[in-house]
């Protein structure tokens, strides 16, 4: 049975479900320079063996996220527009300036086993996101779903104690590629502190937090940390 434990818990564990689509982009990288390809592109199909190991699943929340903000009408209209599935221009346009930011990174970072390293690490902190705010505080914009079910549910120490061993793993993995250790921290941080505006502005215009807003978190926090880290190299 699912409970707010449970899904506490669940929020606590995502970056170590988050393995495998990193595992699939890590993939991509190694291929992509075993093979001689531009890095451009293998970036460009790192970033879609992500979106395809997740289904989509975050960046589905992204574009709906983007649609509701960017949408003049009232709160529970804008989540209406969250809910309908359809994709506008502000979602499409979102998508894309997120894709693209996300390729260029990676490839700035694809060079053998050390960019494909780093692409994992990054993947799996982005998750880290989702149990520092779904803590204790955080509302959820409607009495159910998604956003309902795990809003609130992590203690705030935990969600701390996972950040700070996030951003510790991360430091670590950076320097072993030889990127500069605080790069990692900084990564973490940052991406973060990004969240948390986007978060600031749903809770202000939606209420709280709903699933897509959950995913859209996840990509800000990723395209974040790999914009640090590829400005690091």
């Amino acid at each position: 049975m699912v409970d707010r434990a449970v899904a506490g818990r669940a929020m606590l564990l995502a970056p170590v479900a988050a393995l495998v689509p990193a595992v699939a982009a890590a993939v991509v990288v190694l291929a992509g320079w075993w093979a001689g390809t531009p890095p451009l592109v293998t970036g460009a199909l790192s970033v879609g063996a992500l979106a395809l190991a997740s289904r989509g699943l975050h960046l589905d929340g992204l574009a709906d996220t983007a649609d509701g903000l960017a949408s003049g009408y009232d709160r529970e209209r804008a989540l209406a527009v969250m809910r309908s599935g359809d994709v506008g221009p502000a979602g499409a346009s979102t998508l894309l300036v997120v894709v693209l930011t996300q390729a260029a990174a990676v490839a700035a970072l694809a060079a053998g086993w050390q960019g494909a390293l780093v692409v994992v690490a990054a993947v799996v902190a982005s998750r880290g996101v989702l149990g520092d705010w779904c803590v204790k505080g955080v509302p959820s914009s409607r009495g159910q779903g998604l956003g309902a079910a795990v809003a609130g549910t992590v203690a705030v120490p935990r969600a701390v104690a996972a950040t700070a061993v996030s951003a510790s793993v991360l430091g670590a993995v950076v320097a072993l590629t030889g990127l500069p250790w605080w790069s990692g921290p900084l990564a973490v941080l940052l991406g973060l502190g990004a969240v948390g505006v986007l978060l600031r502005r749903c809770v202000r215009r939606l209420g709280g937090v709903t699933g897509d807003v959950l995913g859209a978190c996840v990509e800000v926090a990723l395209t974040t940390s790999l914009v640090v880290l590829a400005t690091a190299t």
